[in-house]
């Protein structure tokens, strides 16, 4: 690495990610300028000038360790994090979640950094990339920079419409009704030399029609004004589908064509095929099932898919406007330029969905270019960690088939002799991710920075 930079460090988006990120930069000595195109330019989402607003959500989801989402906060306590800081502030009765009241939430980040010596905010839309910087702009990144991040990636576009399936996990499959099976035994499992790419939950006509009854009366997420979106035939929710004839499933995403039943040895009336999604074979993509349905009707719904009574959502679908990168096919594993290792990105637009999962990228990004402008390599979290199995994600994911994903122990490595009850294996999943972040974090010289006042 080059010998320390001196001059200011460029971090466009005053969300969460960026505001962690400028934060983490200047409490270890760099001058940050902050750019936020607010007020200057509005966003159909945002309502004040004030940087780390929420715009959807009041809550940053549970705090308990044997939650993904609790774990991924105790890493991020671990190294210092002001955003964390200010929800515990900001934090309301929710039980054991962490929910907000958003102005005081809001508050807290905005003047903190306004109040900084070494932040300076400046209120203009930024239209280039700046070296050394850090890009976390989010899903409502604007047209200019998007096209500007376009250029330099050298890609048609970035991936501004997001249809999302439902990921299932592998241990709430019933395996005495899905079966291992790919169309015409043509296709095997990416780079593991097995047959059988997908799972298939296989369905009488009477499941069939069941079904589609279901689906087509579930209600649906109706969402915000700015996530309005055309819908494209290759994003088509499963429930507009149904719309289309009952049948339309039935030969399209659920055609039971060139698959046998070992049950029965005949060919299914309809099957619902699950895609591995991860190295590990923990996570299982519902294939073509992007959907608008409110989360308790997914719920219901697709438990009632042959081999699925019992499923546990480790993300729900969605579809809405999204803007983010194919990160695995175009960044390196620290989330930089392939051409410049001191242009980061952070927040929704590497992939990551939800306040926790963007603020952690944040964070990871101001503590890694600081380190680099201090003449130090990158560093990522051990992937015992779920920071660092996110960004382990992030990095081996199929760009073929990537899609922003959230903190889940799915992304984890198994436990070896893993106990059979849930909640304590997840316990002791996140005893050995402390336990390693807070090796790795010795072993780095990485102090947690302060967040006061």
């Amino acid at each position: 690495m080059s010998d320390r930079v001196d001059g200011p460090v460029h971090v466009i988006g005053g969300g969460l990610a960026g505001s962690e990120a400028s934060w983490q930069l200047a409490q270890r000595g760099h001058d940050v300028v902050l750019h936020e195109m607010r007020p200057v330019r509005g966003t159909a989402a945002h309502k004040t000038d004030r940087l780390a607003e929420l715009v959807c959500s009041n809550t940053f989801k549970s705090t308990e360790l044997s939650n993904a989402h609790g774990l991924l906060k105790a890493e991020m306590r671990a190294l210092g994090s002001l955003i964390l800081t200010a929800a515990d502030e900001g934090r309301v009765a929710a039980g054991s979640a962490l929910a907000v009241d958003r102005d005081v939430f809001s508050t807290g980040v905005h003047e903190r950094l306004h109040a900084h010596p070494r932040i300076t905010v400046v209120r203009e839309e930024a239209t280039a990339l700046t070296s050394p910087g850090i890009i976390a702009t989010g899903p409502l990144t604007s047209d200019a920079l998007a096209e500007a991040i376009r250029m330099r990636l050298g890609v048609e576009r970035l991936a501004f419409y997001d249809a999302i399936a439902p990921i299932i996990a592998r241990d709430s499959i019933d395996f005495g009704v899905a079966f291992r099976a790919s169309r015409y035994d043509k296709e095997t499992m990416a780079g593991a030399g097995e047959e059988g790419a997908y799972l298939n939950c296989p369905f009488t006509r009477d499941e069939y029609e069941a079904f589609i009854d279901a689906l087509g009366a579930a209600d649906q997420h109706q969402g915000h004004a700015f996530d309005e979106v055309p819908y494209f035939e290759g994003c088509m929710p499963a429930e507009e589908m149904v719309k289309r004839g009952r049948d339309t499933l039935r030969f399209g995403p659920m055609k039971p064509v060139g698959l046998t039943d070992p049950r029965t040895g005949r060919r299914p009336w309809a099957v619902l095929q699950l895609r591995r999604e991860d190295r590990g074979a923990q996570m299982w993509n519902m294939v073509g099932f992007q959907t608008r349905l409110r989360i308790p009707e997914q719920q219901r719904v697709f438990r009632m898919v042959p081999g699925l009574a019992e499923a546990e959502f480790l993300r729900y679908g969605s579809i809405h406007r999204n803007s983010y990168l194919n990160t695995p096919a175009s960044l390196t594993p620290h989330l930089s330029l392939r051409d410049d290792p001191r242009v980061l990105f952070a927040g929704q637009l590497t992939g990551v969905e939800g306040y926790t999962e963007s603020s952690a990228t944040g964070l990871l990004a101001g503590i890694n270019l600081s380190r680099m402008l201090d003449g130090l390599e990158p560093v990522l979290p051990p992937h015992e960690t779920m920071m660092g199995a996110l960004y382990r994600y992030l990095r081996e994911a199929d760009p073929r088939y990537f899609q922003p994903m959230n903190a889940n122990f799915g992304l984890v490595d198994e436990l070896p002799d893993a106990p059979r009850d849930k909640r304590l294996k997840r316990e002791r999943l996140a005893e050995r991710a402390l336990g390693a972040l807070a090796a790795w974090r010795d072993a780095h010289g990485l102090v947690a920075v302060e967040a006061g006042r």
